[in-house]
């Protein structure tokens, strides 16, 4: 059973909260053409792959002319990946995370890329990372590795922000220097690699001595807060919530047990081994799913998981107990943000260009915390910008915008949701943004908190 999706063009389209055309609030997320009426759960998965196609539209660097860009942070998911789990007792999909040049998805940086990559084994990065390879090149994917396909979305994102950063704007200079840059990543090689391929479309060729990538243990990004128990409460009642959720689900139960029975092993086992992720590998390579004397996994089983995802994402945010996680879990992270953000608004020239190469459990939390409860979850090589603005005709005035996958979702933002109606400009002031993350974030858990040590060891919760 074969899958031909890669035709489909991304484009934004214009959708209102209750899911009908308008031309005042923007989609989250670049769709295709033709949205289908209702939730679909092929199309969804299709969004979730964002396979490379023409380059998409993005407003990412739109601001009035007498503003002038300061800096630029970007949060991003790594790329397409080779899946986590295997699903017991079925061949492991086969695919090849070599980088090739004459196969598809192709980009005209690809070999320059491979090329510069395997100059780079003198980089100095921070411990471990740099045991780490510097781009994917197993015949057969090891688990978690990033494929070619997740190489050409980030070459295609970074080179989307060098058109704009660099060309337009000249963020940095002809001869930036190391401190312009902040790099974090996690350990694993997906998210270095992909950092390092963003960054390689957005400065193609650089100089490895002057790039440095820091080593970030904590999915979450918190560096030295990552304590947190009451965090960690709001975790657990939310796992809780998912598991009561998927009990009630007597159709995915019987997707579960028919699965089972296909690959032979009890329904306990195949739920553990987390068949949606090995799937969605098969979907967005268009391979046909996994078949045994017994039968196939089919579409169907597909379908009725992918649903049961979508069904749970839509219950998340009705519940708000992941909305206190978020807002624990991203407070570290977005606060470092506003500290360097400050210090650029100040005139200070370091760290103008910040990347965070992360995951989906990096970039949830952070888009829940930013009150963006309309934005899908997060996709292969997803990306969301906060860009720092100065207003040249009153210098001391900076403004932010906040783009997700190219959309400008700056005024669906829980600090800047009612600022339209005073402020003219299609910016948020600085402030706003710098009290929400001082004071409202940790205000908006209702604990009267005004601390985040405080809100997270808070009793009694």
């Amino acid at each position: 059973m074969k899958f031909f999706l890669h035709h489909l063009h991304l484009i934004p389209v214009s959708v209102a909260k209750n899911g009908v055309n308008s031309k005042s609030r923007k989609r989250i997320m670049p769709d295709p053409v033709t949205e289908p009426p209702g939730m679909d759960p092929v199309y969804e998965a299709l969004l979730y792959c964002n396979i490379p196609s023409v380059a998409e539209r993005s407003m990412e660097g739109h601001a009035p002319h007498h503003f002038k860009l300061v800096s630029v942070h970007v949060f991003i998911r790594h790329g397409d990946r080779y899946p986590l789990y295997v699903i017991p007792k079925t061949k492991r999909p086969e695919i090849d995370c070599t980088l090739v040049a004459n196969r598809k998805p192709y980009h005209p940086k690809l070999e320059a890329f491979v090329s510069h990559m395997s100059k780079g084994s003198g980089a100095s990065f921070e411990s471990p990372l740099h045991s780490l390879p510097l781009f994917p090149n197993h015949p057969l994917c090891e688990m978690g590795e990033l494929t070619q396909t997740g190489v050409v979305q980030h070459l295609q994102n970074g080179q989307l922000l060098r058109d704009i950063y660099l060309k337009k704007h000249k963020l940095l200079p002809a001869d930036w220097s190391p401190d312009q840059l902040y790099l974090e990543t996690t350990g694993k090689s997906r998210t270095l690699q992909s950092g390092l391929a963003l960054l390689y479309g957005f400065l193609p060729d650089f100089d490895w001595k002057k790039v440095y990538f820091r080593h970030q243990p904590s999915a979450l990004f918190c560096s030295g807060s990552c304590y947190c128990p009451v965090r960690n409460h709001y975790l657990e009642k939310e796992q809780r919530r998912q598991y009561l959720l998927r009990l009630k689900n007597s159709q995915l139960e019987r997707a579960y047990g028919e699965m089972a029975r296909i690959v032979d092993i009890p329904t306990k086992q195949l739920r553990a081994a987390n068949p949606i992720d090995s799937l969605l590998c098969h979907f967005c390579h268009n391979l046909s799913f996994p078949c045994t004397r017994d039968g196939c996994i089919d579409m169907e089983h597909f379908k009725v998981i992918k649903t049961h995802q979508i069904e749970d994402e839509r219950e998340r945010r009705e519940k708000k107990l992941y909305l206190g996680y978020a807002l624990l879990g991203a407070h570290p992270l977005l606060n470092q943000t506003v500290g360097r953000m400050l210090r650029a608004a100040e005139g200070r020239r370091e760290e103008v260009f910040a990347l965070y190469s992360a995951h989906d459990v990096t970039l949830s939390p952070v888009l829940s915390a930013l009150g963006l409860t309309e934005a899908r979850f997060p996709r292969f090589a997803a990306r969301l910008i906060l860009e720092l603005w100065q207003d040249r005709e009153k210098p001391r005035e900076h403004a932010v915008r906040v783009l997700y996958n190219g959309v400008d979702v700056t005024f669906h933002t829980s600090f800047c949701q009612d600022h339209r109606r005073r402020w003219p400009k299609p910016l948020c002031p600085l402030d706003n943004l710098v009290r929400f993350v001082r004071r409202d974030m940790l205000e908006a858990l209702g604990t009267g908190s005004t601390s985040y040590y405080d809100a997270c060891h808070r009793k009694g919760l």
